[in-house]
């Protein structure tokens, strides 16, 4: 069995890649609301938090963060 220099066997912490980055720019629309009162947007299917944002709202946001499975965003500005 291979085994790599950290001791797991064939298994890598990187997944997919994100289909954003850090910086990115995007208009979206909120489309459901997290536990913690977040707006959640999508793009390309991945999951986007976005800070003070509200079910409906159209905003351009800046993403400021991102993880294997989901990312974080600030409002830039109100697209409506």
């Amino acid at each position: 069995m291979f085994r790599n220099n950290y001791g797991r066997d064939n298994f890598s912490d990187k997944g997919p890649s994100a289909p954003i980055n850090v910086g990115d720019e995007y208009d979206v629309k909120i489309e459901d609301v997290g536990r913690d009162g977040d707006g959640i947007a999508r793009i390309e299917g991945f999951v986007v938090f976005v800070s003070g944002a509200k079910l409906g709202d159209e905003v351009k946001i800046k993403i400021n963060s991102t993880r294997r499975n989901f990312g974080f965003a600030d409002i830039v500005e109100d697209v409506e």
